[in-house]
């Protein structure tokens, strides 16, 4: 197949913009073409970590390899410290299977707080950029929320570029409003553009409270101490979450439609024995 001069040269430009906004890091943006294993059962290859104050030192081992939960491997998040699990490469337009489940304990000022993290899609930036400083705990991203009672909410994550410019992610859903005006998904509600502003999943709980152990009338997350799958397709600019097979929110026309992978270390613990991505096909 020939490649014209110009393909090349919007390739090399486009690599030399990404390269300097801290997100390619060396590393091209990978479109899935066969399934991919994320975590090998074994250790935190196709990961880094990031920690507030640490960087990508790990000093307490709030990421390790556990040999045996519920009879296979895991990945355990401590939670003690505020940072994330992020993949070295960056991704688009994929199919993200994530299987996780609570521990017991929790930490600081979220110790009797809803068990709580998130998996970041498209990151973007340097590390820790949701702080002027860099010394965040996130990069710009969207946000696939994981949280007792509010699994599979969207939240916009918005970091900083070396210019000190705030940027962040913009999309658009189908909703409607609850009793407390906030936006909830609802494929025949009213379409709306998002910036700065959450979407809840479809089932959130109008009376939700951030407390231990809260679970919502129509949760579909698994209880306490059961697994729950997570199923997220990114497809040019479009993204779904999929709780235990329902699906419970979606969103088009996101303005971030590639980036790196961030699993939250957010004050409570957290087991997760598969995170993989499949191809959209």
């Amino acid at each position: 197949m020939r490649i014209r001069k110009e393909q090349c040269l919007s390739w090399m430009i486009l690599n030399i913009v990404l390269s300097s906004s801290g997100l390619l890091a060396g590393n091209q943006v990978v479109t899935p073409e066969k399934p991919i294993q994320l975590f090998n059962g074994k250790d935190l290859t196709n990961f880094y970590t990031w920690l507030v104050d640490h960087g990508k030192v790990d000093p307490k081992r709030v990421f390790s390899v556990v040999d045996d939960i519920d009879g296979s491997p895991a990945i355990r998040i401590s939670g003690e410290e505020w940072g994330g699990l992020i993949t070295d490469q960056a991704y688009r337009d994929y199919r993200l299977i994530v299987e996780f489940r609570w521990g017991l304990t929790t930490w600081g000022n979220r110790r009797r707080a809803a068990r709580d993290s998130g998996i970041l899609l498209h990151c973007q930036g340097v590390d820790g950029n949701n702080r002027e400083d860099f010394n965040g705990a996130w990069m710009r991203s969207l946000e696939t929320q994981v949280i007792e009672g509010g699994v599979g909410d969207f939240i916009p994550v918005f970091g900083y570029d070396r210019s000190g410019k705030q940027i962040g992610p913009a999309y658009t859903a189908t909703v409607r409003r609850d009793s407390k005006g906030d936006a909830i998904y609802d494929p025949e509600g009213k379409m709306e553009r998002f910036e700065r502003r959450r979407v809840n999943w479809f089932g959130h709980d109008p009376e939700w409270k951030d407390i231990l152990g809260f679970r919502g009338r129509a949760d579909v997350e698994s209880p306490e101490g059961e697994w729950t799958k997570i199923e997220i397709i990114c497809a040019n600019g479009s993204v779904k979450n999929i709780v235990n097979g329902v699906l419970v929110n979606a969103v088009t026309d996101c303005n971030f439609d590639y980036g790196k992978i961030l699993i939250q270390s957010e004050g409570a613990e957290l087991y997760l024995r598969q995170i993989r991505l499949l191809p959209l096909k």
